[in-house]
């Protein structure tokens, strides 16, 4: 019998626990796919006691992560852990100087220090692999790195972060504002207790900045991404951007051009036309478009033990049958830095919500804003009258440049009759 390939699982949390379950119930099947066996015989954890979903009964336990990743009795050692430093970092890099094999699904690890970490693992000769990084169960990293391998990807998109695509589902079905339905992605497990780095779009700036990696072969860039989050949509922006015939997400997008790279995550309207607008609740999607290929969509469930688990295996499988491929795609020396656009070269069309009081004048004061920073309109909405209090008037502007928009909310803001921040959202045609 060809010998079993020996697992060391560090973290035994949603991930950790979701890939024990995975190799358990699908052992037949996994190790018919794989060639031999895939077995854990080891973990780690912070608290031993704790009660879990799956028995870890004759494994051996280590308080000490970075133990785990000198035990001679594993083979590959699979990282649950999270976060960018502390005991996921010390474990990953014993393990690759120890010429361990490692599965990761640590986006904020590979984002922070995957350039250090892939020249760690490409000098020791060993596999660092990540496919549950991003996009939960959806075989991104493969389809990218590999499947789209002939193609110079010109743009890769999408919705990564399902808290926030459940947040901004509930709040356009029901009518609900932000803090409503953030509650309630929390009472579901939706949501962290601090939902930070969803919210605020970090954990999708992560995801991003591992798929601009991969598309564009360039290093890693983290601090490069331009990052918003979700807390300032309002349900009343939902509703409108259902009249104007969009769906709001929020999105990761990574374009190539002459100029160089840009990479931004924040709020979006997207036509509804598109497939990315139908995306809804805690699903992901990501598109990627190639010279050859064109279009590439790929949706499923981008988070939780299941999904998570089965992307996990899927790499422990390709190590079982000694498939190797190069971190980023090719070769450290092959990596190419690229110049970043930054995100005040930016240039599309833009919605505009201002909340005015209702009299005379204070749309022509609005517009002559907008004409001395050179911003046309496209449209414009006022719903209702009521003289001397507050209405919405939405703006949808022509194309123009992101520096000349951000001096003209800088002056709208000041005007008297402008009663709080305009709301803006940026349109993505994605066409």
């Amino acid at each position: 019998m060809t010998h079993p390939l020996s697992i060391g699982v560090a973290g035994l949390g949603t991930v950790g626990t979701g890939v024990l379950t995975v190799l358990r119930d699908n052992a037949e099947v996994i190790a018919a796919r794989a060639g031999r066996p895939i077995v854990v015989t080891a973990v780690s954890a912070r608290d031993r006691a704790r009660e879990r979903s799956v028995s870890i009964a004759g494994l051996r336990w280590y308080d000490d992560p970075v133990a785990l990743a000198q035990d001679p009795g594993v083979d590959v050692i699979v990282e649950c852990i999270g976060g960018s430093e502390g005991p996921a970092r010390l474990l990953v890099e014993a393990a690759l100087r120890a010429g361990r094999p490692v599965v990761t699904a640590n986006k904020a690890l590979l984002a922070t220090h995957g350039a250090a970490l892939a020249a760690l693992a490409e000098a020791r000769g060993v596999p660092l692999a990540f496919e549950a990084a991003v996009a939960g169960g959806i075989p991104a990293i493969k389809a990218i790195r590999e499947g789209l391998a002939a193609n110079r990807l010109f743009r890769v998109a999408g919705i990564l972060n399902g808290t926030c695509n459940y947040i901004l589902t509930s709040m356009r079905e029901k009518g609900r504002e932000f803090a409503e339905a953030l509650a309630e992605a929390q009472r579901l497990g939706y949501a962290e207790t601090d939902p930070a780095m969803d919210v605020d779009g970090t954990d999708a700036a992560h995801k991003l900045a591992i798929l601009a990696a991969l598309a564009f072969g360039r290093p890693v860039a983290f601090d490069d991404v331009h990052v918003e989050g979700v807390r300032g949509v309002s349900a009343l922006d939902i509703r409108l951007a259902d009249d104007l015939g969009y769906r709001i997400k929020l999105l990761g997008i990574a374009r190539r051009t002459d100029a160089g790279i840009s990479t931004r995550v924040h709020p979006c309207m997207v036509p509804v036309a598109h497939p990315l607008a139908r995306v809804d609740g805690v699903f992901n999607a990501v598109v990627a478009e190639g010279d050859f290929v064109g279009r590439v969509v790929l949706e499923g469930r981008g988070a939780g033990g299941g999904p998570t688990g089965s992307a996990v295996v899927a790499d422990l499988i390709d190590i079982a049958r000694g498939r190797h491929t190069p971190v980023w795609g090719a070769a450290e020396a092959a990596l190419k830095p690229a110049e970043t656009v930054p995100m005040s070269h930016h240039e599309g069309a833009y919605y505009l919500r201002l909340m005015v009081v209702d009299r005379p004048g204070v749309i022509a004061d609005v517009t002559a804003v907008l004409r001395d920073h050179g911003i046309s309109l496209e449209s414009m909405i006022q719903r209702g009258r009521s003289p001397g209090e507050a209405v919405a008037v939405v703006l949808v502007t022509h194309t123009c440049g992101e520096a000349a928009m951000t001096a003209a909310l800088h002056r709208l803001e000041a005007l008297d009759a402008v009663l709080e921040t305009p709301a803006m959202i940026r349109i993505e045609a994605l066409a």
